[in-house]
């Protein structure tokens, strides 16, 4: 099956590019960077920004080590025992919505518009945040998140796999440990960027998503031998 440390930085890189290819979710950059503006008077230290960055990735991190939790716990005898199938199934899965975004097709225009909640506590508000970032990725934009379930599959390990999850979750939160860290104009500039070039970021990783479906299926799974 997949190699275990091939599937670790894969499910990184699908981490990070989770939210970075989730239209939906760039509101809520300018909504943590707004957040750390109204907590903080400005005067702090880079140490408390990027302290509020990393409690906001826990936050992420968290999110995904649940839905790991629950993969691993109720629905792991079962894909062991089919994973022949199951797995081949879903990196079909995954190629399908690789050619949906080749089509610039927008996951996020079906999902209703949300805020994060902000609490009293920077602390608290920066972990609830994460909690929340993590959850409304994972519908906003499917690739990446098929693609952790997809490689999970590879995984009969019960640790092993929930690990990939945690790994998922730690890729997904380091776009708003950098942001926090860096300056919020600066944030707001590579945000804007990214908004104007969305069809391209949408096409490219769509592209990379079929490329790496057509590799497993032929090389890892030989579905077309």
């Amino acid at each position: 099956m997949i190699d275990y440390a091939l599937n670790l930085w894969l499910t990184f890189l699908a981490g990070i590019v989770a939210p970075l290819g989730a239209v939906c979710v760039w509101p809520l950059y300018p909504g943590f960077l707004a957040y750390l503006s109204n907590q903080l008077s400005g005067k702090e230290s880079k140490k408390t920004y990027a302290l509020l960055g990393f409690i906001a990735t826990l936050g992420v991190i968290t999110s995904l080590g649940i839905i790991g939790l629950i993969v691993t716990t109720l629905f792991r005898a079962s894909l062991t025992n089919a994973i022949g199938i199951i797995s081949p199934i879903a990196f079909i899965i995954l190629g399908i919505v690789g050619i949906l975004l080749i089509f610039n097709v927008d996951f996020g225009r079906f999902l209703p518009q949300t805020k994060a909640p902000i609490l009293k506590n920077p602390l608290a508000s920066a972990y609830v945040f994460g909690l929340f970032f993590g959850a409304i990725v994972l519908p906003c934009n499917p690739g990446p998140i098929i693609a952790l379930f997809a490689l999970s599959t590879g995984v009969t390990n019960a640790a092993a796999n929930f690990s990939l999850f945690l790994v998922f979750g730690l890729g997904m939160g380091l776009p708003l440990l950098l942001f926090s860290i860096i300056s919020a104009g600066r944030s707001q500039q590579i945000i804007n960027w990214m908004s104007r070039r969305k069809t391209i970021i949408n096409r490219s990783l769509g592209i990379v998503i079929v490329l790496i479906t057509l590799y497993f299926l032929i090389f890892d799974f030989k579905v077309f031998g």
